[in-house]
């Protein structure tokens, strides 16, 4: 009764970032040794800037959505956006389970239904922003968006088919494939049982009222709210109760905070608390240095935090003087970003704006990062250049 992933010749196994069994240099293996990427410094590689190409993000001035379009969202795709035909595709559920099942859209659709109002966030937004860089998405700070997504608990899911008493995790495998450091797989995640069975976690098939995007993952993906977007998996084709922690290479390998190779880290979970200031003034087209006119200007945007932790405050600063931003109202939606706004008298010259949020849990953005191998999690506090004149 294991888990559905590819064979063991194509899973990850071991240690995080181990390879106890030599499958990224097996014969046969195109990408042997792809797991080859030395942090750098200045500019980006042409794979870096390939993958920036494929996954867009957030233009920022969209901060002033309260829900940001569909086609403004974030988006990161880890392999290929797979082809999958609505009519035909089948959820299944099995493993530790007393009654293995699955559903059609359709049957999910006649399901429990609740709609929520969700921040997602990539783990590694603001990776740029490291020094040295990991070789990766090259997120700077756009790799974010709300949206009112729609969908199933999936807590009614695993009731219909009833965990054994052995059940400890569940895990989530996307129609997705393809290699991550020399290891063939299918993108999956995993949650603890309990986590699992919370109603706001979802199987969710539509976004902002409209039927979910391919790039979004047509037709159903997981929402886990209060965490990175890794957590979330799209193009969702399987899930599986286990007695054990799941071993996916994008479990047990991808997504730790790491300090060395051979740290074994800390899994990335919740998102840190952030904040983002909508670009102020004009742009150049190159640059995307600003340009502000003299006198009182209102800057503004949006803050968050992870796991349903409330924004209780947040500073805006000129030339590194901090004052308190008005937060807007924190309303019903306990996962989605708040706005927030402070109006500054603009002289003429060169002026740094910043913006920093608190959390009820006592986290506050930092100065500096905290730097980990892969560049997750930077949540550290935006700096925007702008010349008044």
């Amino acid at each position: 009764m294991g888990v559905a992933v590819p064979p063991a010749g194509n899973r990850a196994g071991g240690s995080p970032g181990s390879d106890p069994a030599g499958l990224a240099d097996a014969p046969g293996n195109p990408f042997a040794g792809a797991d080859a990427r030395p942090h750098v410094e200045g500019d980006f590689a042409r794979e870096e800037v390939a993958l920036a190409n494929r996954n867009p993000g957030m233009p920022l001035e969209a901060l002033r959505h309260d829900l940001t379009p569909q086609g403004l969202h974030y988006l990161l795709s880890h392999f290929d956006i797979p082809a999958v035909d609505a009519e035909a595709w089948r959820l299944s559920l099995g493993g530790h389970v007393q009654a293995e099942c699955s559903v059609s859209l359709a049957q999910l659709k006649q399901m429990p239904t609740r709609t929520l109002r969700v921040t997602l966030e990539c783990a590694g937004n603001g990776r740029a922003g490291m020094s040295p860089r990991y070789p990766s998405m090259p997120w700077i700070g756009e790799a974010v968006g709300t949206a009112e997504w729609t969908g199933t608990p999936l807590r009614c899911l695993l009731e219909q088919a009833r965990p054994t008493l052995l059940a400890s995790e569940v895990a989530f495998l996307g129609l997705d494939r393809g290699f991550d450091r020399g290891i063939e797989h299918h993108y999956g995640r995993s949650l603890k049982l309990e986590h699992a069975m919370s109603d706001d976690v979802l199987v969710v098939h539509a976004m902002n009222g409209l039927p979910l995007l391919p790039q979004h993952g047509h037709p159903c993906r997981l929402l886990v709210p209060g965490w990175y977007g890794m957590a979330s998996v799209k193009w969702l084709s399987r899930i599986e109760v286990l007695d054990r922690p799941f071993d996916g290479f994008q479990q047990a390998v991808g997504y730790h905070y790491r300090k060395s190779a051979a740290d074994p880290g800390v899994p990335v979970t919740t998102l840190r608390v952030r904040s983002l200031m909508v670009p102020p003034g004009i742009p150049d087209w190159y640059t995307r240095r600003r340009l502000v006119e003299a006198g009182p200007v209102e800057s503004g945007g949006r803050a968050w935090a992870g796991g349903g932790a409330p924004v209780t405050r947040v500073e805006f600063a000129v030339d590194g003087q901090w004052r308190d931003a008005r937060l807007a109202p924190a309303g019903e939606h306990r996962y989605a970003w708040r706005a927030w706004t402070c109006t500054w008298e603009a002289t003429p010259g060169e002026h740094l704006l910043q913006c920093r949020a608190h959390a009820a849990d006592g986290s506050v953005q930092p100065l500096q990062p905290d730097w980990n191998t892969s560049g997750m999690g930077n949540n550290t506090v935006q700096s925007v250049q702008v010349t008044v004149r």
